[in-house]
Formats: structure tokens, C-alpha cells, sequence
């Protein structure tokens, strides 16, 4: 069955700005919510092969699988279940099984682009940009590829150096100016999530 009523969040920020952890978050904060993980709708790339995989430009928004993306956060909008696509990142590729996703009362979608899409944004109750510091982004980014995603430091760097940054200044930054709030992802999460809930209370009052 349906739920009779979603609200959409909607979050954006640079890679390694904390969108994920805000979002977890919110999820303990607001009773019945789902999060929604854009980074799982990269396009398969099966029929690359590893090399060809690994020098993909994942920064820019071609990489992403667009129409499946706003089918499903339109399907969990409706109050209705998804099978979410899962990535691989250490493969480059998708894997052939999926995850289910029940709608909640609230559907908080975290994504690189999140704010880019004219679609994403039609369906979103609140849009809000987490801004940090490029340098803070690196240092994050480098610690988690490392450790989740076998990457070595010098790749992420050089990743971050030839598609990273230049597509975050190219599409990312200039997403912010959708957002109806824009918050530090230097500050501590207790604030941060806090700022989104008092917000999203004058949204949905």
C-alpha cells in the first residue's frame, strides 16, 4: 500500500562535504524516513573493459543514469517501494542485484548533482546544499577511497586534480543557488540537522 504523504529531501554538496552523514542524521531525527543514495545510479559499464571503466569521468553528469533516477524518487514521492541499483566502486560497474527501498514519511535523496536536475528538483520539498571547504573535501575524500574503495592516495589526488574539482566548479557550485538552505559541513551534526528540521518544519507547515 502507498503512503498517503512524502516529503521530499533533497541533498547536495561536494564529494566528501558530508551529504551522507547529514543524512544519516536527519534518518535518526525524523521518525519514518528513507534514504535515497544517488551515487548507486551510475550507469553500468559492463561492456568496458577494467581500464576503459577506470578512466570514466564519474564527476560529470553523463556518468549518471538520469531517467531511472527520477523514476524512482518520483515512485517513492508516490509512497511506493524501489529497487535501488547498487555500485560497485571498486569495479567501476554496477552489480546485477538490487536493493529495496520502502518509501517513508520522509525520503531524504543525497547526491553529488542532486540539485542539478530540473526533474529532482520538481519532486523536492526542501533542496539543501552542504558547503565545505575544497581542501576538507579532499582530505575526506582520500581517506575514504582509501579505506573503502582500494584506492591509493596519489589516484585520489590525481582523480580529484583532473575531473573532481573541475566538474564540482562546473556543476556542483553553481547548484547551490536551488537550494532553500545551505549549510557548514564543518559544523557539528547535532547544529546542522537541527538547521534542516526547523526548516523543513517552515516548508511543511
Amino acid at each position: 500500500m502507498a503512503l498517503q504523504s512524502v516529503t521530499v529531501i533533497l541533498i547536495s554538496g561536494m564529494s566528501g562535504s558530508g551529504k551522507s552523514e547529514l543524512s544519516s542524521a536527519l534518518r535518526h531525527r525524523l521518525a519514518g524516513s528513507a534514504i535515497l543514495h544517488l551515487d548507486g545510479y551510475y550507469l553500468p559499464l559492463t561492456h568496458l573493459s577494467w581500464e576503459e571503466r577506470a578512466r570514466t569521468n564519474f564527476d560529470h553528469p553523463d556518468s549518471l543514469d538520469w531517467p531511472l533516477m527520477r523514476e524512482h524518487l518520483a515512485e517513492l514521492k508516490a509512497g511506493r517501494a524501489i529497487e535501488v541499483p547498487v555500485y560497485n566502486f571498486a569495479q567501476h560497474d554496477r552489480e546485477p542485484y538490487t536493493q529495496r527501498l520502502e518509501a517513508g514519511q520522509f525520503v531524504i535523496a543525497e547526491g553529488l548533482l542532486a540539485l542539478s536536475d530540473g526533474a529532482l528538483r520538481e519532486l523536492a520539498d526542501l533542496m539543501v546544499y552542504v558547503d565545505t571547504p575544497p581542501e576538507e573535501c579532499l582530505r575526506r575524500r582520500v581517506a575514504r577511497d582509501v579505506a573503502e574503495r582500494g584506492r591509493t592516495a596519489e589516484s585520489v589526488v590525481e582523480q580529484w586534480e583532473k575531473t573532481v574539482w573541475p566538474m564540482a566548479r562546473e556543476y556542483i557550485l553553481p547548484s547551490r543557488r536551488w537550494a532553500q538552505l545551505s549549510v557548514s559541513g564543518e559544523q557539528a551534526l547535532e547544529e546542522t540537522s537541527e538547521l534542516v528540521i526547523r526548516e523543513l518544519e517552515m516548508v511543511i507547515s
